[in-house]
């Protein structure tokens, strides 16, 4: 994913738009959303490797036994449900299946639930539990201005094919044939 994420963020990526056919206006923007799907996804497990880890930390705080992992299961569809409605206009996914997640992101995240292991929390104390949340929150951070820089490219990709439909440079039936 870095190599494409690199290429799509580049400054130049959508020069010369209104030059370009209508196809590769449309390529262009499946790019994009093809990319943004697998950020989507892999900003959902960062958030919900999150909510897991704060939830034990919370629970620990209440006087839970920190090898109680059990307590924690227990608690996971409620602490997993918190992020159900996100803030923001929200956007409905293009594909609902990501590609294989793989690239630095991922790597960040892999290295950063290594250090407690979810399944055997007992084993860490509140302050690595506090470390890993944080790492976490960063990543969250990070992915989410990715995807947001991402909809910098898809908006005027959507709002170029929007164009030239009003301007009647491209049409619908273009679509059945596959030309434009």
């Amino acid at each position: 994913m870095d190599a494409e994420l690199d290429r799509i963020l580049d400054d130049h990526y959508l020069d010369g738009l209104e030059d370009r056919s209508m196809v590769q206006v449309r390529e262009l923007r499946a790019e994009c959303q093809a990319v943004e799907t697998q950020l989507s996804y892999l900003r959902r497990l960062v958030q919900g490797q999150h909510d897991i880890v704060t939830g034990e930390i919370t629970r620990r705080q209440g006087g839970g036994d920190p090898d109680d992992v059990h307590g924690l299961v227990e608690r996971l569809p409620e602490i997993l449900a918190d992020r159900i409605h996100a803030p923001g206009p929200g956007r409905l996914p293009v594909g609902m299946e990501p590609r294989e997640l793989s690239g630095s992101l991922v790597d960040r995240l892999d290295a950063i639930t290594a250090t407690v292991q979810l399944e055997s929390t007992g084993a860490a104390s509140v302050d690595d539990l506090l470390g890993v949340a944080a790492e976490l929150e960063t990543l969250e951070h990070d992915v989410s201005s990715l995807r947001r820089a991402l909809f910098d490219r898809i908006d005027p990709l959507q709002a170029e094919i929007t164009r030239r439909y009003k301007a009647g440079e491209a049409h619908v039936d273009d679509l059945l044939t596959g030309e434009g």
